[in-house]
């Protein structure tokens, strides 16, 4: 009689292996953030997708958080970072949840990686680019409001190999993300300066959780000042009728005081 198949023990063990001990990996080292402009230029790009962007599928979007793609590699922290069609991850105070550890996001390099220059000893266009080439980090955006690395205040470079950068128009929208970046003059939290921003095919900036409350907003009010408008002319309407009878009204009593029939008259 034939046995029923069943999983041998050391498919079991493949099937159910445990995840990699990352205690050890350093998933926070309490150094601060640079400058302010880096600091709100971060929480800018984030929280703006965290805000405003609903694609229809899956992302994470992070500031300032380590980037491992294998174990025995050290770690990698971009200014911001994207990868789309992954889940976030629960209980983020978990030790393997603090950091971007890609075997946890279906083994993805992050997809979008941006840096913010703020001095000249990043090697943002030298090591720092062939660290994402090597990780296979599909777009790289180098964003130098400074003009200290070039003329060009954004750069953009698509991989077209598996460890080869290619520079590409800086409005190239960024493959499956479905977003491009640009550059805005504005302010962001009171502060006038030149922004890096994602935007939408359609040309239009990502919002901030603020910009999309006083958007709401101001068309909430404008849709009430219509409101009111049409309510106004409405009932102008309703006096001038009212009034428009009151005359006939008059004018049909006086005719029966002459003894005429009003209803005669056409």
């Amino acid at each position: 009689m034939k046995q029923p198949e069943t999983v041998s023990d050391t498919e079991d063990e493949e099937l159910f292996a445990p995840p990699p001990d990352v205690s050890h990996l350093i998933t926070e080292d309490d150094t601060p953030v640079d400058n302010l402009f880096s600091e709100k230029q971060m929480r800018l790009l984030t929280e703006s997708l965290h805000s405003s962007w609903n694609p229809g599928f899956p992302f994470v979007v992070m500031a300032n958080v380590a980037v491992y793609v294998a174990l025995n590699r050290p770690a990698i922290v971009p200014d911001v970072l994207l990868t789309t069609q992954v889940e976030p991850l629960p209980e983020i105070l978990e030790k393997d949840h603090r950091s971007y550890f890609s075997w946890l996001y279906e083994g993805r390099p992050p997809e979008v990686v941006i840096e913010i220059v703020s001095n000249k000893k990043g090697n943002e266009l030298g090591s720092k680019m062939r660290n994402y080439e090597h990780m296979g980090v599909l777009w790289y955006a180098v964003y130098d409001p400074m003009l200290l690395l070039s003329e060009e205040p954004l750069q953009l470079f698509t991989l077209i190999s598996p460890r080869k950068y290619q520079k590409t128009a800086p409005d190239t929208f960024l493959g499956d993300a479905g977003l491009g970046l640009t550059v805005w003059e504005g302010a962001f939290e009171g502060s006038p300066c030149h922004w890096l921003r994602w935007r939408t095919p359609d040309g239009k900036l990502v919002p901030t959780g603020k910009e999309r409350g006083d958007h709401e907003a101001a068309r909430a009010t404008a849709e009430a000042t219509r409101a009111s408008a049409e309510a106004a002319r409405a009932s102008a309407e309703a006096i001038r009728a009212t009034a428009a009878s009151a005359r006939a009204e008059k004018l049909a009593a006086k005719l029966r005081e002459l003894g005429l029939d009003p209803d005669s008259i056409s």
